[in-house]
């Protein structure tokens, strides 16, 4: 019999709102948590019993896993408004660095070389661990991919600390995908935006088991 794991998803992005979704297909509980409480209790009335909505900061408070669906660029003040709260929590970061450009794209806001991962992963609250997950596909193939037959298309993921590595592979599994690790946080570049495993980048579309060992 599996442990209990309680999951906090703060913010209700498209992303956001897509992983809490399989999540629950998965038949994970999960705790929703946005600016507006209104905001995620109508999205937790709509999930079903295995969601609840409550005030961001119950939300860190009660969870062992924090999933945060927002901005790349707000995510240093999300950190220090709730440092003590975050203290000890494992947080999965599905963010990308990006921004609009002036053609109808995106643009990259920090450097060529530099990734969301290492430089959220700088900034932690005392004792936090920082995963880089659920932000290799975009919204629209998280929720189209998701439990897809005959063969799972996968998540990747990075993360430095081994210890949690199961704990990420099963919310992967439980939200409709297979989990395949890239390594630690200084490969996070890899499977953000523009990265060669990322969906917007060189590998372009959702990926099976066999594809994605071979681009690794």
């Amino acid at each position: 019999m599996k442990t209990s794991l309680k999951v906090a998803i703060i913010g209700l992005g498209n992303i956001g709102k897509v992983v809490a979704k399989n999540l629950v297909n998965g038949n994970q509980p999960i705790i929703i948590a946005s600016r507006k409480l209104e905001d995620a209790q109508a999205l937790a009335l709509q999930l079903g019993k295995l969601a609840s909505a409550v005030e961001t900061v119950e939300a860190i408070k009660a969870a062992d896993i924090i999933i945060l669906s927002i901005w790349f660029n707000t995510i240093q003040e999300f950190f220090k408004t709730y440092a003590k709260e975050l203290q000890g929590k494992t947080i999965i970061d599905p963010s990308n660095p990006i921004a609009p450009d002036e053609n109808g794209g995106f643009k990259k806001i920090i450097g060529e070389n530099e990734s969301a991962g290492q430089l959220n992963s700088a900034i932690l609250p005392q004792d936090a661990i920082l995963v880089k997950a659920f932000g290799t596909l975009s919204a629209a193939s998280l929720e189209n991919a998701s439990a897809q037959t005959p063969e799972k298309a996968v998540l990747f993921y990075a993360a430095d600390n081994n210890s949690i590595d199961n704990i990420i592979e099963r919310l992967i599994v439980e939200s409709g995908f297979e989990a395949v690790k890239v390594g630690g946080l200084d490969q996070a570049i890899r499977i953000e935006v523009f990265g060669d495993l990322h969906e917007f980048g060189a590998i372009g579309k959702t990926v099976n088991v066999k594809e994605a060992r071979e681009k690794i």
